[in-house]
């Protein structure tokens, strides 16, 4: 099996700078930042942005955040970029965000639409019978910016189905860092049942407000909309990043991890190439796997309440104490302390 090169990598460029990286100059601008400090070491200018025809890579991108986050140095910052994210203006995409007929169709076209929409922060959506679960990756190694772009892309999710639904819904966010000094920011724009020190940066909700409807959608706009964003998508030439392929394909692999030399071979490249384009994202082969492997141990812990024994044998991991150590390097924690807090969460 080959896997069919069709991904964007950290310098790729695609970002159209008039979308979110505009967002996030506006932010910066209203509050006196000048622009020239703000574009620093990003190769652009603001007439670039102004132009309409600029094109960002997510390096770009993470780097223009990453000034913004030290010249603007508020604790707000982040959540008042991510309210402004979505639904957005960024064509055919957003116009299918706007109509849709509910919460489940906006966030299946978030996450069809990831390339457009959210291009650093992968969204994936996880059904049980109980609740629905946004979890959000990391697509382009955005290392030390991560944080910002978690609570940015919580905060654009909570904000965008508040609006389109006309009420706030209950959304429980739960974040893997330690609670901030900043709680309070929290607080405001995810709500105050938001959790910290949690194994998954995650958003959860009751299933039963994905199908009710949301007022002043038009199908008929919804649909054209997202014939629209379709093929913008296929206009790309992509969908996801190169890690969120890689996360699929491991995916598949769960119970048997590849070789680094077997998954090289899949992506039609050498070993050495597949290592030169990880540590262009900021991580490794053996991130990569554990990543996989640690989200899949915690979804059969949380959703599906599997016992240690029965998630060390989904993973065929023929020996407990091995399995231990494993989940523990994965997640700093061990796999009943894990069990107590989603029993308690």
């Amino acid at each position: 099996m080959t896997v069919k090169t069709t991904w964007y990598e950290a310098d790729s460029r695609f970002i159209p700078g008039h979308y979110q990286p505009a967002t996030l100059i506006d932010l910066a601008l209203s509050r006196d930042i000048d622009s020239h400090r703000l574009l620093r070491g990003t190769g652009l200018f603001h007439v670039d942005i102004l132009a309409g025809q600029t094109r960002l890579s997510p390096q770009q991108f993470l780097q223009l955040i990453g000034n913004s986050r030290r010249l603007l140095d508020a604790d707000d910052s982040s959540f008042l970029f991510g309210q402004r994210l979505l639904p957005g203006h960024y064509g055919a995409v957003s116009h299918a965000l706007r109509h849709a007929q509910n919460l489940h169709q906006a966030l299946d076209s978030l996450v069809q639409q990831q390339a457009l929409l959210s291009p650093l922060a992968t969204p994936r959506l996880l059904l049980d019978e109980q609740f629905a679960y946004v979890y959000w990756l990391d697509s382009c190694g955005a290392g030390e910016q991560w944080r910002f772009l978690l609570e940015a892309s919580m905060t654009s999710l909570v904000a965008m189905s508040q609006w389109l639904s006309g009420r706030r819904l209950p959304w429980v966010c739960s974040l893997s860092h330690a609670e901030p000094r900043y709680v309070e920011q929290y607080w405001v724009h995810l709500g105050e049942d938001t959790q910290f020190k949690r194994p998954l940066d995650l958003m959860r909700i009751p299933r039963e407000y994905l199908a009710q409807p949301w007022p002043n959608a038009s199908a008929t706009a919804g649909q054209v909309a997202r014939l629209e964003a379709m093929g913008q998508i296929e206009q790309l030439g992509f969908a996801q990043s190169f890690t969120d392929c890689l996360y699929n394909y491991l995916l598949e692999k769960v119970r048997q991890p590849p070789s680094l030399e077997q998954a090289a071979q899949c992506f039609a490249m050498s070993p050495a190439t597949l290592k030169r384009k990880l540590q262009k994202h900021d991580t490794g082969f053996q991130q990569q796997v554990d990543r996989v492997r640690k989200q899949v141990a915690l979804y059969l812990y949380q959703v599906k309440g599997l016992s240690n024994e029965e998630v060390a044998d989904y993973l065929s991991f023929s020996d407990a104490a091995n399995f231990r150590r494993s989940f523990k390097r994965w997640t700093g924690s061990t796999p009943n302390l894990i069990r107590q807090l989603f029993s308690m969460g």
